[in-house]
């Protein structure tokens, strides 16, 4: 059964310093990588992303703490517990995210496949759903 999403090993170098990881576009990441951000500061009990995308791909890190990510296809639920900077879910086209159960000081980096674009985003899940149908 195909996964909805994909977790990543990044390139660990193990250091008495301080171990360091590296995220490269088209080596490392399975894309070219047109955008980053991050969230953080997420207060108790709440969730972000509730969306799907029509083009966009994204890897998703916990660079601190962990957080859940549940990934919905229309049929299919899947739940990935993010806690490694080493590892990222690889999250393909049209599927429902959203993150949730932040711990306290967690920050999550989303490296995406394309810019900002408003009309790539899918706001509610009922047309989410006529979407995947369409598709």
């Amino acid at each position: 059964m195909k996964r909805l999403g994909e977790i990543i090993n990044l390139p660990k170098i193990n250091d008495p310093r301080g171990n360091l990881t590296v995220a490269e576009q088209l080596k490392d990441v399975p894309f070219s990588i047109k955008r980053a951000y991050w969230v953080y500061d997420v207060p108790g009990g709440e969730s972000r992303g509730g969306h799907a995308h029509k083009r966009l791909k994204q890897l998703v890190i916990a660079l601190s703490g962990s957080f859940h990510v549940t990934l919905d296809d229309g049929k299919t639920r899947e739940t990935y517990l993010m806690n490694h900077p080493w590892q990222g879910l690889l999250i393909d086209t049209g599927i429902w995210r959203t993150l949730d159960d932040f711990s306290s000081g967690a920050v999550c980096l989303v490296l995406a496949s394309e810019l900002f674009d408003e009309d790539d985003y899918i706001y509610e899940y009922e047309d989410f759903l006529k979407y995947k149908a369409n598709v």
